[in-house]
């Protein structure tokens, strides 16, 4: 029964010197940080405007509206810009959001104008000033402008056409 006792006693004492040794521990911290950013934001300043066009009685044209407000006519020889030029604008946006951020752009693939009645005209190949990526300014902010090719049938009716619905042009930061 001795020996039975020290060997009870010899294990109780190994037991007791390895679980000091488990219970070694270290830790650390650490901190958390998180920055919030002005919101990227887009307003119109001024709507697309490809002035005054008329139209061929048998072949239809286009007319290409550059980011400058500039205007020239496609290569079919269906429309012509009259001296009257009515009011000729690119769309111009205002985009503002958190300063020298880079931001992408999407542009609409196609647009629809009505006269109001069943006569329609379609607008697409969209381009922009900045092209597909935008740099704001170190105070937040740059001028966007869109421009785009009118697409004229021949013998369009003659009247104002607009947009029926909304043109939308997106941006996003990168």
């Amino acid at each position: 029964m001795k020996n039975i006792s020290k060997v009870l006693v010899a294990a109780a004492i190994l037991v007791a010197g390895s679980t000091t040794a488990s219970f070694a521990q270290a830790s650390a911290t650490a901190s958390a940080t998180a920055v919030i950013i002005t919101p990227i934001a887009i307003s119109k300043t001024v709507d697309m405007n490809f002035g005054n066009v008329a139209v061929s009685a048998s072949t239809s044209g286009t007319v290409v509206l550059s980011t400058a407000s500039g205007r020239t006519t496609g290569g079919s020889g269906g429309v012509t810009l009259p001296s009257t030029t009515g009011t000729v604008a690119a769309a111009s946006f205002n985009v503002t959001g958190q300063a020298s951020y880079t931001y992408a752009i999407t542009l609409p693939t196609s647009a629809t104008l009505s006269d109001g009645a069943s006569h329609t005209m379609s607008v697409g190949t969209f381009t922009s000033n900045p092209s597909s990526t935008g740099t704001l300014s170190s105070g937040g902010a740059q001028t966007l402008l869109v421009g785009a090719t009118l697409s004229v049938s021949a013998a369009q009716a003659a009247g104002t056409y607009t947009s029926s619905t909304a043109v939308p042009v997106t941006v996003n930061y990168n």
